[in-house]
């Protein structure tokens, strides 16, 4: 598993974090671009209920219910995806499968620190190096 610190535009911290799958890209793309599949593999959403809203999916998280948007289905790659909390304030998240070699890719997310402090960021970092790692368990048990 990789973790990049960068840096955007405007100098606030963000952080790469990727992982390789053994696995075509289309395939792990497939999986995890599906929102329903999104509670096997993205701890906060665990066990909970995927339900289709309009444009939107709406699901149970440890903050209450969150509403999820992926870019359309496309051939690169891309799953960004924004949360909107229960709140109102929504989070972009930018994901990517890309090819790697053959028969592997890599799966590649950009965490963006935002408003949280040094000790969230790296909290959440770790969170989605999780998810990260079991959606590699799970794409690789695929076979």
């Amino acid at each position: 598993m990789s973790d990049n610190p960068g840096t955007t535009a405007e100098g606030t911290p963000s952080r790469h974090l990727s992982i390789l799958i053994d696995r075509p890209w289309r395939e792990v793309y497939e999986y995890a671009s599906d929102p329903r599949n999104l509670p096997h593999w993205a701890a906060g959403l665990a066990g909970s209920e995927v339900q289709r809203e309009v444009t939107q999916w709406s699901m149970n998280s440890p903050m209450g219910r969150v509403l999820v948007s992926f870019v359309p289905e496309n051939e690169y790659g891309v799953m960004d995806h924004t949360v909107t909390l229960p709140s109102g304030e929504s989070t972009l998240n930018p994901l990517r499968v890309l090819p790697f070699e053959e028969g592997r890719c890599e799966v590649v997310f950009t965490l963006r620190r935002g408003a949280m402090s040094e000790q969230e960021f790296a909290e959440d970092a770790a969170f989605v190096s999780e998810d990260l790692a079991q959606l590699k368990e799970l794409c690789e048990q695929q076979r």
